[in-house]
């Protein structure tokens, strides 16, 4: 009996050893996640618009300090993360330190060259192309020498960057690696190489390109009806693109905006090209969310026929249905793409306006 009392005991002071310790972790846990539960992801800010990598003490004493440099100059001129570009140099040719073929002369086995190692043919059809010549491809001049050769450096990791970019990068890294070298087991070790090179331990993303900021995007619309057009085309994201695709499962540029636009009530011109003539103009710099962006790209477009638009969500920041091989819908930055037209309002046409009129007094 005296041994069942005192197990009985012990039990009851193990119980409240143990409440205790749930009294006292529990908020902890709370307050901050552990990595293994939140993916190795730290918390996003989303005010964080600069979202600038530090470089590791592993960075700086594996990268050759030319190549950082031109990391983080070429990645933040194009606007993809320097330590994905520095990855990808690594995993490639060790920044250029390898001594297998293709990485200063001729090609590879599988026909790729140059630190960056770029297939010829995506290059530009040859390893030295003149920029201000008419080609297809990623040449790049990164010295200013007007050359896009294929084994400097500069114009290597330049070109690097645009194809990043051109795939999906910043905001949708592993798509652009994918598109890079199509291989998962290849974006899974040059996203390990990126996170090394981070001091932070991560591969940072605009904050605006994470679901968790939406509610502040849309909280920070200038009125309701933006709110319902903002909720609706963020809600596309990662939906594919198709061209001439008004929805539900997939969009293409224009597409994605009109069917927004009608989520709240309101009907504008279906296409690029209609879209842009309806709109009131809006000088750059004051554009606002619900705004349209236009850029002269595609066939057939010119200054004056846009062919590719997206939708203003906050200031530098569209939400956009690309292209086919260009990832799903997606927010990206504006204000680095080339060959933008201008800004419109939607909502300042006549014939919107009287839309909102009878959306506000349904009854008249």
């Amino acid at each position: 009996m005296n041994v069942s009392r005192t197990r009985l005991a012990l039990l009851i002071g193990l119980a409240g050893v143990l409440l205790l310790v749930l009294v006292v972790v529990s908020p902890m846990v709370l307050i901050s996640m552990p990595s293994f539960l939140s993916e190795g992801r730290t918390s996003i800010d989303c005010a964080d618009t600069a979202q600038v990598q530090e470089a590791s003490d592993s960075a700086t004493a594996d990268i050759p300090a030319e190549y950082l440099e031109l990391y983080k100059e070429h990645g933040e001129k194009i606007g993809v993360q320097w330590n994905i570009l520095a990855a990808v140099g690594k995993r490639e040719t060790d920044h250029g330190r390898s001594k297998l073929p293709g990485v200063r002369s001729g090609t590879n086995y599988a026909g790729a060259a140059g630190p960056m190692q770029f297939l010829i043919s995506t290059w530009g059809g040859k390893a030295r192309v003149p920029v201000s010549s008419t080609f297809n491809g990623y040449a790049s001049d990164g010295d200013g020498d007007g050359i896009g050769d294929v084994y400097n450096p500069a114009d290597a990791i330049l070109g690097a960057a645009k194809m990043l970019k051109r795939n999906g990068a910043p905001e949708n890294v592993r798509q652009a690696l994918f598109v890079y070298n199509r291989a998962w087991w290849y974006v899974d070790q040059v996203e390990e190489i990126a996170r090394k090179y981070a001091r932070s331990g991560d591969v940072k993303v605009p904050p605006q390109a994470e679901e968790e900021c939406d509610d502040s995007l849309v909280e920070a619309a200038p009125s309701d009806v933006v709110a319902k057009i903002m909720e609706f085309a963020l809600a596309q994201r990662g939906k594919p693109y198709l061209w001439g695709g008004t929805g539900p499962d997939a969009f293409d540029c224009s597409g994605v905006i009109f069917a927004a636009y009608r989520s709240a009530g309101l009907t504008i011109p279906r296409t690029t090209f209609l879209q842009w003539p309806f709109g009131v103009k809006v000088l750059a710099g004051q554009e606002q969310p619900g705004d349209l962006v236009f850029f002269n790209a595609g066939p057939g477009t010119s200054a004056d026929s846009p062919g590719h638009v997206g939708l203003v969500v906050s200031k530098g920041k569209m939400l956009e249905a690309r292209c086919r091989l260009c990832g799903p819908i997606k927010v990206t930055s504006y204000e680095a793409r080339g060959n933008r037209v201008g800004f419109t309002r939607p909502l300042q046409n006549p014939d919107v306006l009287e839309q909102l009129k009878k959306l506000q007094n349904p009854a008249r």
